[in-house]
């Protein structure tokens, strides 16, 4: 049945199912994304500064108001 899928064609699928049942919900997943990736970076500036012996001014993360999604 399932036998002539190839990737393409799971990820077509997977993007619809996305689509259908998570839109409500993407806005959100990406905002939190960017913030983590905004922390990894802060953090991975620091240990390189810690390892160089510079310690730079680094900026403040602060958390945003959580609202409930849905």
């Amino acid at each position: 049945m399932f036998a002539n899928l190839t990737g393409w064609h799971l990820l077509i699928i997977l993007a619809v199912v996305l689509l259908m049942f998570g839109a409500p919900k993407l806005p959100g997943l990406a905002k939190s994304v960017g913030q983590s990736m905004r922390i990894f970076k802060s953090e991975v500036r620091t240990m390189k500064d810690e390892a160089t012996g510079t310690e730079a001014e680094a900026p403040a993360v602060v958390a945003p108001e959580t609202t409930p999604i849905g």
